[in-house]
């Protein structure tokens, strides 16, 4: 007797509807954390869930949706625009007349801009709407301060090896269709792999195999089935998942080690499995100063300009810019000089004692710290040939350390010669 397909796929049949069901993100859903308590009693304050796709964002919206006895609705930041948001809250002050409380989740809220944003700032401030939002990206870059400074930031943690077994045990075991099914053998390791991570994938690839062999009494999914089904590339690049960061790994040290054609290449395979070219353009601003430096200080402003730029104009012209400044920097000279002095002067202030500032580098705007001596003593650059006088800028107590050490490449060498000049005798240039 042939087997009736559902309609509906696994991921959304299996998602779900409570706590009790729910699996991973302990530290936000388990006994006694936070996110439980505000469900469970109901004393929702805005948040913004943040985390990889297929952690579980829309399914805790979807829980609180089920749980709450606020009115709740539901919107895209992709198809929702700012009449969207002001209809909700609306409806959202004729609830407050019956002392109801409204909830709106918006989903991808990272894609709102910031007029948008801007629309739900008085009602979220003023407790009219609770607003719930998710989003991949991080809050920092995506969501505007004064939007940020009014909800709380909830990160949800990539899914554990564990989770992902605890997902697809428990699917197969509350699904009509796959518990009447004889299903043998699961290469899972593998279709973890091709999960990337996240949850909806995993169990819509899982899906997707057993149907490939539904007429077979003994259901066996192997590597060989899984790489079957997944026939396009670009899910092997999944944004959330490990071959994201080994891609992004090979495209950051292919522009360090000034390689412009396979950093170009690295970064197509990014375009091409869907990247958000926003995270390309952040990560070559890092590179830029990291491993560059002061050996080209023009490829910050280069990096900073291309981010920009991106930002404006979207996909697909912004391939055009991230492959300008791929190509750029992985030809400048390098020195990662600036980023490890910073290092070493962080450890040094983290570990020791913090000294008190000299008198003579204190400013003194006011006439009683100049009778306390606040400034006194201090040699002006200014007043002395080549603008320059050896002094020390250290705390009294603490010894000099040279922290920056220029290096010989590009225009840092220039650097190195001029303070070279300056503090012979007292630094190693």
């Amino acid at each position: 007797m042939k087997k009736e397909i559902p309609q509906i796929p696994l991921a959304e049949r299996a998602r779900p509807k409570t706590l009790q069901e729910f699996r991973g993100q302990d530290s936000l859903v388990g006994e006694n954390a936070p996110l439980r308590k505000m469900i469970e009693n109901d004393s929702l304050s805005s948040f913004i869930l943040w985390g990889m796709p297929g952690t579980g964002k829309t399914t805790i919206a979807r829980i609180i949706a089920n749980q709450t006895s606020a009115e709740f609705f539901q919107l895209n930041a992709v198809s929702s625009g700012v009449k969207e948001v002001r209809a909700v809250i609306e409806k959202a002050r004729q609830n407050l007349a019956y002392n109801k409380k409204t909830i709106l989740f918006i989903d991808e809220i990272h894609r709102f801009n910031k007029a948008q944003q801007d629309a739900l700032l008085a009602s979220v401030e003023s407790g009219e709407v609770i607003l719930i939002g998710a989003t991949t990206e991080n809050p920092s870059f995506e969501v505007i301060p004064a939007l940020r400074s009014r909800v709380r930031i909830f990160v949800l943690s990539e899914l554990t090896k564990a989770d992902l077994n605890s997902i697809l045990d428990f699917t197969i075991q509350i699904d009509r269709f796959l518990s009447g099914l004889n299903i043998t053998d699961i290469d899972r390791d593998f279709l973890f792999y091709v999960s990337g991570g996240d949850a909806r994938t995993l169990l819509n690839v899982f899906e997707s195999c057993v149907l490939n062999e539904i007429d077979k009494v003994k259901i066996v999914i192997d590597k060989k089935l899984i790489e079957t089904i997944v026939q396009k590339k670009n899910i092997f690049y999944d944004k959330g998942g490990e071959e994201h960061y080994n891609v992004i790994s090979a495209f950051i040290k292919s522009v360090r080690g000034s390689d412009p054609d396979a950093a170009l290449y690295w970064l197509a395979r990014m375009l091409e499995g869907g990247e958000d070219p926003k995270f390309i353009a952040r990560r070559l601003l890092i590179l830029a100063s990291e491993d560059i430096g002061n050996a080209s200080p023009n490829g910050l402003v280069l990096a900073e300009s291309a981010f920009s730029a991106v930002e404006k104009i979207g996909m697909p012209e912004a391939r055009i810019i991230l492959g300008q400044c791929t190509s750029y920097l992985a030809s400048q000279p390098k020195s990662n000089a600036a980023y490890m002095g910073i290092d070493a002067a962080l450890a040094d202030v983290r570990k020791e004692r913090l000294y008190p500032v000299p008198m003579h580098l204190r400013n003194a705007p006011t006439k009683l710290m100049k009778e306390l001596d606040y400034g006194k003593d201090y040699k002006y650059p200014h007043d002395f040939p080549d603008h320059f006088i050896q002094e020390n800028y250290f705390p009294d107590k603490k010894k000099p350390r040279q922290y920056y050490i220029p290096t010989e490449n590009g225009q840092e060498k220039k650097l190195r010669d001029y303070l070279g000049f300056f503090w012979k005798g007292i630094k190693k240039y």
